[in-house]
């Protein structure tokens, strides 16, 4: 009999962790259920968090925050898997401290939950994206050199493909999906990461992401740029399970992408 667990994990841009609070957040993650929840733009301080956000249903929480501008950017973490290491500071000021990213290590695997740049405020701003991708995938890729299994989610700001977002042809010269930033993702294929959500629907028309303009969700005009990437190996062995999009969750102008493993 394996004694393998399924673990259900849960990734989502909430668009600040103030707003969301006051639209039933803690019901909605109740419902999902997660073991693992990862949380992007909480837009908060260490000050601003409330017991409730700390202290949500059984979680031990886990925070990083931006210390160059208040309300921006941030990432939580929540778990009822014990984990190894926490880790929020990687010796690289220009990206910590925007409150990017959360390493977590469990027994059999690397979790990043991450909020990766936008590049749609100016020439500058695209450049920093460029650059943080490449400190993240090498930071990444030395782990998985290391024979190390690697899960990758968060608001990755790029829709990788056409099929990703309803406007392709109009959005061409649009930061998210440049040809340069797709390739980005291209690249990271190539590294031997696994797009999961693609992986079990290769053909399936499913968005993540909605402006609050023209009436974007309600039409449905969005862009998938929300993942889950995993390392090769856990596909080879059959351990990712599930992963998915749950349209029917508000609160953000995001909604919640998930993935269930078996490890």
């Amino acid at each position: 009999m394996s004694d393998k667990k399924k673990i259900k994990i849960i990734s989502w841009n909430v668009n600040g962790m103030r707003a969301v609070m006051k639209k039933e957040f803690a019901k909605i993650i109740h419902n999902l259920d997660p073991d693992i929840l990862l949380i992007q733009e909480t837009k908060l301080q260490e000050d601003q968090r409330t017991d409730e956000m700390i202290h949500l249903h059984s979680y031990k929480s886990f925070w990083s925050y931006s210390t160059i501008k208040k309300g921006y950017s941030g990432v939580a973490a929540y778990s009822k898997l014990e984990s190894e290491n926490v880790t929020t500071a990687f010796a690289r000021p220009e990206f910590d401290n925007e409150g990017r990213v959360i390493q977590l290590e469990y027994k059999d695997f690397f979790l990043f939950n991450i909020y990766f740049p936008n590049g749609q405020m100016s020439d500058e701003r695209l450049a920093y994206k460029f650059d943080f991708y490449d400190w993240f995938l090498d930071h990444a890729n030395k782990l998985k050199n290391q024979g190390k299994s690697l899960i990758i989610t968060g608001d990755f700001n790029i829709a990788h493909n056409e099929i990703d977002l309803k406007n392709p042809g109009p959005n061409s010269k649009r930061s998210g999906f440049l040809r340069i930033e797709r390739d980005v993702l291209d690249r990271m294929i190539d590294m031997g990461y696994v797009d999961t959500f693609r992986h079990f629907y290769p053909d399936k028309v499913k968005y993540s992401w909605w402006s609050y303009r023209f009436n974007a969700r309600k039409n449905n005009a969005g862009w998938r740029i929300d993942y889950f990437f995993v390392t090769k190996d856990l596909i080879d062995k059959g351990l990712v399970k599930q992963a998915f999009i749950d349209n029917d969750v508000f609160g953000s102008d995001h909604c919640p992408v998930g993935l269930t493993i078996q490890i």
